[in-house]
């Protein structure tokens, strides 16, 4: 059953033994298949993260358009109590304890605003703009007044930072026809 000669020697190869290359090819195959099986998760996780990372940015965004829109909210309902303390001035109280109360109230106010990034918007004198003012009233245009100027303000507009929180109510100068 053995070769007891040696002096001949014997050649074998992987292709002589049918099972060593049939085995070969199958863990290629199934190398190949892993390795894509591989890639194919890969590319899930690259994608999943990056659909992370839109779903925090998007979030991001959704939390300070809500902040905004809240603090736009609590700051719309000082506005009036800010106008009625600006009217009470322009009456002029008797009592002169009355007027400075009521003026470092409006300044406590002022600077609480202000502090929001709420600002006043100055449109006395200047062009009617329909964007940031809501004319209630017309005026007869004056001598060395424009038409479509605003000639008074009823009531005075505030930005909150670029937007627009809320118009100023103004007159404007028309010229008679």
């Amino acid at each position: 059953m053995f070769n007891d000669d040696v002096s001949e020697p014997v050649e074998a190869t992987l292709a002589d033994v049918p099972e060593a290359t049939e085995s070969t090819d199958d863990l290629s195959a199934q190398l190949a298949a892993a390795n894509a099986k591989a890639e194919e998760n890969y590319n899930k996780f690259l994608l999943a993260m990056a659909d992370f990372e839109n779903y925090k940015r998007r979030m991001e965004r959704d939390s300070i358009a809500l902040q905004t829109s809240y603090r736009r909210s609590v700051l719309e309902r000082f506005l009036p109590v800010l106008d009625n303390l600006e009217r009470a001035l322009q009456v002029g109280a008797d009592s002169n304890g009355l007027r400075g109360g009521v003026e470092q109230t409006l300044k406590g106010f002022e600077s609480i605003l202000a502090a929001q990034n709420v600002r006043p918007i100055d449109v006395a004198g200047k062009a009617f703009d329909p964007r940031i003012a809501e004319a209630i009233g017309t005026a007869p245009a004056g001598e060395g007044v424009d038409d479509d100027t605003v000639v008074a303000v009823a009531q005075k507009g505030y930005t909150i930072g670029d937007e627009l929180l809320r118009p100023a109510q103004v007159i404007v100068a028309k010229a008679a026809e």
